[in-house]
């Protein structure tokens, strides 16, 4: 697996983001003794997805999330996901029965977490108008609540189809923000991020947050105890699985309309924490 930094895109941003120097990281997390898994799904079975281990989100639908996206996400619609093959199957459609045109999935893990290392395998889907996440929010987060980003919220792999192959992991705070162009941010380019399934990892504990793909550290941000504005992250969070089309970022180079169905699919997810 060939990783390294985008460059070109790295020196169009370079205001509020965090860019590792990939010969002096340690590269790999270590799942020693101290750790246990606690929870995982490995989507052993066809149907959809468990209900004992997901929701669907759909309530900022009407509101296109804050973010002016294109898609409906719906409710345990087998058009959207689906498990089969040992496979998560998160798919985007064109939709001529909504007025914005597209549906998918938006999944919430039902279980909660505080500090953990989470993986998931996963395949990203390349079309324009893309814009594929593994992420986190505190649990019992509603969109309604409109304390965004106050509250939290971390990124462990965010994907447009218009910059393919770029991933994203972020920390979101009240202090550190997208709008502001503030936000907690590592970049790495992974060049068959939409032909082969790759490893997409946090570990979070009280003092650090760092992501990785395939085991290479690409993102860290530490705890300073500057206060709730910058380190929201000490209570339990819930994983949340989507494919949005559209929104403020996923819209920059228009919508490949005629590339649809897009899907993410995922291999597992694996929560691990120390016993």
């Amino acid at each position: 697996m060939k990783t390294g930094l985008f460059i070109s895109f790295i020196l169009s941003l370079t205001v509020g983001f965090t860019f590792l120097n990939f010969d002096n990281i340690d590269s790999s997390t270590d799942l020693n003794s101290e750790y246990k898994l606690v929870w995982s799904d490995e989507f052993e079975y066809s149907d959809l997805p468990d209900s004992e281990k997901w929701v669907y989100d759909t309530e900022g639908n009407e509101a296109g999330w804050g973010n002016n996206e294109l898609q409906i996400y719906t409710h345990a619609d087998r058009d959207n996901p689906w498990v089969k093959n040992g496979k998560l199957h998160i798919t985007a459609r064109t939709s001529d029965q909504h007025e914005k045109g597209f549906t998918s999935a938006r999944l919430i893990s039902n279980a909660r977490w505080k500090y953990g290392i989470i993986e998931v395998n996963a395949k990203v889907p390349p079309a324009r108008g893309t814009w594929s996440a593994i992420w986190f929010m505190p649990s019992g987060w509603k969109f309604s609540d409109g304390n965004w980003p106050d509250v939290g919220e971390i990124d462990i792999m965010e994907h447009v189809g218009h910059n393919s192959g770029v991933i994203h992991a972020s920390a979101h705070s009240k202090d550190h923000q997208w709008q502001k162009n503030t936000q907690k941010t590592g970049i790495i380019y992974v060049e068959d991020v939409s032909e082969k399934f790759h490893s997409y990892k946090l570990d979070w504990q009280s003092d650090y947050i760092k992501a990785y793909v395939d085991d290479s550290l690409y993102f860290e941000y530490q705890n300073e105890e500057y206060g709730e504005s910058k380190w929201p992250y000490d209570k339990p969070f819930s994983l949340i699985l989507n494919v949005a089309v559209g929104g403020a970022w996923g819209i920059m180079n228009g919508v490949d309309t005629a590339a649809f169905p897009q899907t993410m699919e995922i291999d597992f997810v694996r929560v691990y924490q120390k016993q």
